[in-house]
């Protein structure tokens, strides 16, 4: 049965991949979009029978692991921004059934995004442990975790959405700070997929490096920390127990999970190789690339899909992230704020939306400004998810 759903996770993957190539041919071959479009292209329906297959095959995964897992396929980080990738997808054939003719521009930068997450999520481990013990309370574990996924996943729509618009409308010719962003934002895309690619590659080869080190208590730890990248930053006091590997350049405090913050340095530097060895071949900015598959599309029609698929999903969030996470952690540590790391960041995460809305609905943040927020909020959705869920020792760091 495990074996099973990871096939049939596969198998969604390359069905995500089908429909992004049918999204991009949709792009390719519409014309100039009117407020009168209705009907969806042929290569676009094609596209959405693909996205709407790989969206079965994932949930066959998630519900063969959840029986063999006997819970929720959510406690770790492979089983959650697995999970974060179908809930976007499913946000997706959502929309899709709701603005047929306008969606394909939204499956064509969400498609990737979803193979991306799943990409990522597979360089974690991957073996079904047994809960923590702050996890296992099935029903809390339902309600937080998959709503607040759930939510991320519709905010990860007008991620998308926005960033169409953004590279649809800005002048790309021009030296301001936007097109340069634009990049940044494609660059920071390839580091996951770098990072992917470099860890399988590594784990493929056996690599494999352990030290000793000292943790917060100020002890000497049971358990070695391992490295599957060599090492370019080391845990606090380290002794390096393997002969011959690549010692650290340096230590960092007791306080931060030293070998994920030496992924995501490997992460920016692979990234970089990828960024320029594109840039190489392809000759131009990888939003110039983009760019022309995108002259037919409505710029309003990206930001309606924005800003409705945020006022879904905000609440979606708020529910999930704040109210259910913060009755579970009553119940889990005799609190219901502590102001833990990831606390304090869904707390940001939440009120970063809501000023989103505010400024749209009360203040005219139409267009590229609201656009620039979608992919703000993403960022720190993101940010949460990696860098405060992995590096900074919390009471959420069993996640990783």
């Amino acid at each position: 049965m495990v074996n099973l759903s990871f096939n049939l996770l596969l198998f969604a993957f390359f069905a995500y991949l089908i429909a992004t190539v049918f999204f991009a041919f949709s792009l390719r071959k519409r014309k100039k979009e009117t407020e009168s479009s209705k009907t969806a292209s042929k290569e676009s329906r094609r596209g959405f029978v693909f996205a709407s297959l790989g969206l079965l095959l994932a949930l066959g995964y998630f519900i063969t692991r959840w029986y063999v897992a006997g819970h929720p396929p959510v406690s770790n980080m492979f089983e959650y921004m697995t999970f974060l990738g179908i809930a976007m997808s499913l946000a997706f054939v959502i929309l899709y059934f709701i603005y047929p003719s306008k969606a394909d521009v939204i499956g064509f930068f969400a498609m990737p995004t979803v193979m991306l997450l799943i990409v990522y999520a597979s360089t974690f481990e991957t073996a079904i442990s047994p809960l923590v013990p702050s996890l296992q309370m099935p029903l809390m574990l339902k309600l937080h975790i998959i709503t607040t996924s759930i939510g991320q996943g519709l905010l990860a729509i007008g991620f998308a959405a926005g960033l169409a618009y953004l590279i649809r409308t800005i002048d790309l010719t021009t030296k301001s700070w936007k097109p340069r962003a634009l990049e940044v934002i494609m660059y920071s895309i390839l580091c996951f997929l770098a990072y992917s690619t470099l860890s399988h590659g590594f784990a493929a080869a056996g690599y494999e490096v352990e030290f000793q080190y000292v943790n917060e208590e100020g002890v000497v730890s049971e358990q070695p920390m391992v490295y599957n990248l060599p090492a370019i930053v080391g845990p606090n006091e380290w002794e390096l127990l393997t002969e011959g590997a690549m010692e650290p350049w340096v230590s960092v405090p007791s306080n931060i999970e030293a070998s994920d913050l030496n992924d995501l340095i490997w992460s920016f530097v692979a990234g970089l190789v990828l960024y320029w060895l594109l840039r190489l071949i392809l000759r131009k900015r990888l939003t110039k690339a983009i760019q022309p598959l995108l002259k037919n599309i409505s710029p309003q029609t990206t930001d309606e899909l924005s800003h409705r698929a945020i006022a879904i999903g905000f609440p979606v969030f708020a529910l999930g992230g704040l109210v259910f996470a913060m009755i579970w952690a009553q119940i889990a540590w005799s609190r219901f704020w502590g102001w833990d790391p990831k606390e304090v960041w869904a707390l940001i995460t939440f009120l970063f939306y809501a000023v989103y809305l505010h400024l749209r609905l009360n203040k005219g943040w139409h267009g590229e400004k609201s656009a620039w927020l979608c992919v703000i909020g993403f960022a720190i959705i993101m940010f949460n998810l990696v860098f405060v869920n992995l590096v900074i020792a919390g009471l959420h760091s069993y996640a990783s």
